[in-house]
């Protein structure tokens, strides 16, 4: 956990609904990008559970799915993705962001601010106030980092069932040096971002014919 934990100070002192909103999944080779928009209460969490909230990658597994379970017991949850054809045709930073405004739709209250992690908005109407590395100081952005990590990371071992060669159970489709061996003699499946190097390599290497290179 970060030395200094994500605060709820600016939630709190805004005049208005805020919404956190955080992506998981910009970085793998295969699998939607999720997005997690999050409304707490005004009255913030439970000491208990604020006090554990963090940036998701600074959490372990058991954790994240603790706290996944107790976000939603108290907020306003939207969660949406945008699928690898779209990360395809638009690319990852586009998608993304789509993925966010998808979220953020799907909340049952209008937010009247966004806080978003990093330094761009989605396409939403609403007011977007973006903070670099706000997973890490605001509870709000927090708190949908690790529901969309929770989510993604279940859609890839769900999808690991189908194509278990990969190690998506554990890699959860992220350039691991096993995932590339296993792309490299496997081929892509249906979930992988061909957009992506890796993955464009390989196709490349099969439509001018030389299989062999594809495979080494």
């Amino acid at each position: 956990m970060s030395p200094t934990r994500p605060h709820f100070r600016f939630e709190r002192a805004f005049d208005g609904v805020v919404a956190g909103c955080d992506e998981a999944g910009r970085g793998p080779l295969a699998g939607p990008v999720v997005a997690a928009a999050v409304i707490l209460p005004k009255t913030g969490l439970p000491r208990r559970i604020a006090g554990r909230i963090d940036d998701s990658k600074n959490l372990e597994l058991d954790e994240r799915e603790a706290l996944y379970t107790a976000i939603y017991d108290y907020a306003d949850v939207g969660v949406a993705e945008c699928s690898v054809a779209e990360i395809d045709t638009h690319n990852i930073l586009r998608a993304s962001l789509l993925a966010m405004a998808r979220a953020v739709a799907l909340l049952k209250t209008v937010p009247h601010m966004v806080l978003v992690d990093g330094n761009m908005a989605p396409p939403i109407s609403h007011p977007v106030k973006t903070v670099i590395g706000g997973d890490a100081t605001h509870l709000s952005i927090a708190a949908a980092s690790i529901v969309a990590k929770v989510v993604r990371d279940r859609t890839m071992k769900q999808l690991h069932e189908e194509h278990p060669g990969y190690g998506w159970s554990s890699n959860v489709g992220y350039a691991t040096p096993a995932h590339r061996k296993a792309l490299k003699a496997l081929g892509p499946t249906p979930h992988h971002r061909m957009s992506f190097a890796p993955c464009r390599d390989w196709q490349v290497l099969v439509e001018i014919g030389d299989a062999d290179s594809a495979a080494a």
